[in-house]
């Protein structure tokens, strides 16, 4: 274990020292200011903080996910790009501890992004509107159970990070297929915003098989109001059904990584 953690610290330097990663997480912060700044200005303040936080998170959790997409699409694709997957393999350590270790650090960078998303929405929407706020000034949203705003939120935020980690999943399983960065990096966005544009339109089609779709599940936010897109689908259906995707991406990575020939 002592001999894997330094592996895991060599992937997250190759993350963070990247100017893209630091100007994707500034694009993160600038935006949920932009948005609250942009609401006081031609909204005024007699709004919820907990309704413009949960719209921002709404909107930018998407963000979140391309960016770290376009991470773990790249991961291993550009590892063979740069020539640098030699450099990796001819260490003591296994392919699948390598693996490991990218994939490990790719989680980290996607649960500090969803982080920095809860925290500074919270942050920056209590300074532009829970200080000296009115007490009759409520959430206009709560949970189907009649939980808190905040309660709420978390619900959100567990449910989307479930999602966050099986699309990065397989951005990540693209990463060991292609060979270019660049084309693992574009898959892997198709599939999300290409494919997650016509979801709506899938869900309404009357065919049994469509019930097994990946993307129908993928949006697990759709239970919290009890508004799921097909009729019949419950929320621990679709945990199973994202739950074998899980596996299959994970087993389809690691034999495609540890029987690639890298002579070339």
């Amino acid at each position: 274990m002592g001999n894997f953690l330094p592996l895991v610290q060599n992937e997250n330097m190759k993350i963070y020292r990247r100017p893209r990663t630091w100007v994707m997480t500034g694009i993160l912060i600038v935006l949920v200011l932009t948005i609250s700044i942009l609401w006081v200005i031609f909204g005024g303040r007699d709004t919820s903080m907990w309704d413009v936080a949960f719209m921002e998170s709404s909107i930018l959790f998407l963000l979140v996910t391309i960016f770290t997409v376009v991470i773990a699409a790249g991961g291993v694709a550009e590892e063979f790009t740069s020539g640098t997957i030699k450099l990796l393999l001819i260490r003591p350590w296994s392919r699948s501890k390598i693996l490991l270790s990218k994939y490990i650090s790719v989680m980290i960078f996607a649960l500090l992004l969803a982080v920095l998303l809860f925290g500074s929405t919270l942050l920056v929407n209590w300074i532009c509107f829970g200080i000296n706020a009115s007490p009759d000034i409520k959430p206009t949203f709560v949970g189907e159970d009649g939980s808190s705003a905040l309660v709420y939120m978390l619900k959100y935020y567990g449910l989307t990070l479930i999602s966050l980690v099986v699309t990065v999943t397989l951005a990540f399983m693209l990463s060991t297929i292609f060979r270019s960065s660049g084309l693992a990096i574009g898959m892997a966005l198709f599939l999300l915003l290409g494919v997650n544009s016509f979801v709506g339109l899938i869900a309404m089609l009357e065919y049994k098989w469509i019930d097994y779709l990946l993307f129908i599940h993928l949006n697990l936010t759709q239970y919290l109001d009890g508004n799921p897109m097909r009729q019949g689908m419950t929320m621990g259906y679709s945990i199973g059904v994202l739950g074998v995707y899980y596996v299959i991406f994970i087993a389809l990575t690691w034999y495609i990584f540890n029987k690639r020939d890298v002579a070339s």
